[in-house]
């Protein structure tokens, strides 16, 4: 799978929320199906992690610079909840 197009429809067709607060929000509201998390990621516990809960965590292997630009964002984005992907398949991920 290209991630960077599964990024980019999921974020056209689908509901995602983006960076660290917004994606701790969601997945403690267990609103999200999936968090994807950087290597850059301020938050140790996500960096660390397999799973959320029972959200599982995907790590990009890029940096918060890295997936902005993934995601078609002029800013760094170093991590994203997915709570409806939309046309995407970017929850068949291997967390």
């Amino acid at each position: 799978m290209d991630l960077a197009h599964a990024l980019k429809v999921a974020l056209e067709t689908g509901k995602v929320k983006l960076g660290v607060n917004e994606a701790l929000a969601a997945a403690d509201e267990k609103k999200a199906k999936l968090l994807i998390v950087t290597s850059s990621c301020p938050n140790e516990k996500l960096r660390n992690e397999r799973t959320w809960g029972k959200i599982p965590i995907y790590h990009y292997e890029g940096t918060a610079v890295d997936l902005g630009q993934a995601c078609g964002r002029p800013f760094p984005i170093s991590a994203m909840a997915v709570l409806d992907a939309g046309s995407s398949a970017i929850l068949t991920l291997e967390t």
